[in-house]
C-alpha cells in the first residue's frame, strides 16, 4: 500500500468517526498540510465518497449519505461489536452492547441513505420479541442513536423522564457520554434547567428529540465515576457508609460495580457506599461479603444491625438441656 493511499484510508475513518472535521484538524491528526488533506479530500471523491465542505465559522469537511452505502472503515473490534449488535438486534434487545458497538452504529447512520434507514425501521416494527425475565425494560433504538448522535455532534436534546417514584418532568439536556452497566443504559447530561449534572436511566425516557442547535462542552466529570455513584445511591431512602476491616481490592471484588462505591482507608481497611430502600436487607447484603464491618452512618442502618442480629439470635437452635 502506498502512502498515498494510506493516508486516505485514513482520512476516510477520521471523517466516518466524527461529524466534521475543520482541514487544520484533518492536517494535524494526517501529518501533513491542509493543502495536502484538500487533495486527499478530492481523491475520496473522486472514490465516489461524498465528503461536503462548508465555508466561513462552523465549516468544514463532512461525510454525507449518497446514493449508496459506502464501504465503511471498521477496526476488528468495531467489526466484533457490529456482529455482537446483529445478534442482540434479533433477540429484541441492546442491553449489555458496549461502547465498540455504539461507534459501529455511530458511522452506520452517518453514513446510511433514508431508503435503507426506512427498511431498518420496517424490519423493527415488524417484529415481536418474547420479553425474558432476567433482562431489564430494552431501550428503544430509536433513542439510543439519537442520544448518540448528540453526545457525537455536540447537539441540544429534549426528553421527558421518569422518575423511579413515577415523577414526570420535561428536561432540556447537553448529552456527554452513554454509559452501559451490561444490564441498562445511562446518559450522563447537563441539565439546562437545573443548572447542574444529571444521571439519567434510557428507558425511562421518552420524545427524546434532538433540537438542532450545539454546546461549548463544559468541564464535565468522568462519566464512569459519576453514573457509578448516582446509581449505587442517590434514587434510594438510605445511603449508607459502612467501614469494612479488609482491603479494598479485596472487597471491591463482592460488590457490582454498580451497586456501590468503594474506597480505601488505609491499607487495611475501606469504606463501602451503598443505598437501599429497607435498612434491614440493605444490612444483610453487607454481612453477606464475609468480612467485619461497621455502620458509620446512617442511625437507621444501624439499628438494622441490631434488629437484624437479635433476630438471627432467636432463629438459631436453641441447646438441649
Amino acid at each position: 500500500m502506498s502512502e498515498t493511499t494510506g493516508r486516505v484510508l485514513q482520512l476516510l475513518g477520521l471523517l466516518q468517526s466524527r461529524r466534521a472535521w475543520t482541514g487544520a484538524e484533518l492536517a494535524d491528526r494526517l501529518g501533513v498540510t491542509t493543502r495536502s488533506v484538500r487533495r486527499d479530500i478530492e481523491r475520496l471523491r473522486a472514490l465516489g465518497y461524498p465528503v461536503h465542505a462548508g465555508k466561513g465559522h462552523g465549516g468544514g469537511y463532512r461525510l454525507g449519505a449518497g446514493a449508496a452505502l459506502p464501504p465503511l472503515l471498521l477496526d476488528p473490534d468495531e467489526a466484533v461489536a457490529m456482529a455482537v449488535c446483529l445478534r442482540l438486534a434479533a433477540g429484541g434487545s441492546i442491553a449489555g452492547v458496549g461502547e465498540s458497538a455504539l461507534r459501529a452504529l455511530s458511522k452506520l447512520d452517518q453514513v446510511m441513505p433514508a431508503r435503507l434507514r426506512s427498511q431498518v425501521s420496517a424490519v423493527h416494527d415488524a417484529t415481536v420479541t418474547l420479553a425474558s425475565h432476567s433482562s431489564d425494560t430494552p431501550v428503544e433504538p430509536e433513542v439510543l442513536m439519537t442520544l448518540a448522535r448528540a453526545c457525537r455532534d455536540r447537539e441540544h436534546v429534549s426528553a421527558d423522564y421518569t422518575d423511579i417514584r413515577g415523577n414526570h418532568t420535561q428536561r432540556r439536556l447537553e448529552p456527554y457520554q452513554l454509559v452501559t452497566t451490561g444490564r441498562r443504559w445511562y446518559l450522563m447530561a447537563y441539565d439546562r434547567d437545573r443548572a447542574d449534572w444529571r444521571s439519567l436511566r434510557l428507558d425511562r425516557m421518552s420524545a427524546v428529540a434532538a433540537r438542532g442547535t450545539t454546546f461549548v462542552p463544559r468541564d464535565a466529570p468522568d462519566a464512569a465515576d459519576y453514573v457509578g455513584r448516582s446509581i449505587s445511591s442517590s434514587p434510594y431512602r438510605f445511603v449508607a457508609r459502612v467501614r469494612y476491616h479488609a482491603p479494598q481490592a479485596v472487597v471491591a471484588q463482592r460488590f457490582p460495580p454498580a451497586s456501590a462505591t468503594v474506597e480505601a482507608d488505609g491499607p487495611d481497611a475501606c469504606i463501602v457506599t451503598a443505598g437501599a430502600d429497607d435498612p434491614e436487607r440493605m444490612v444483610l447484603y453487607f454481612a453477606t461479603v464475609g468480612y467485619e464491618f461497621e455502620v458509620l452512618e446512617p442511625p437507621e442502618v444501624a439499628d438494622a444491625v441490631r434488629t437484624v442480629a437479635d433476630r438471627l439470635r432467636l432463629a438459631s437452635p436453641r441447646e438441649q438441656t
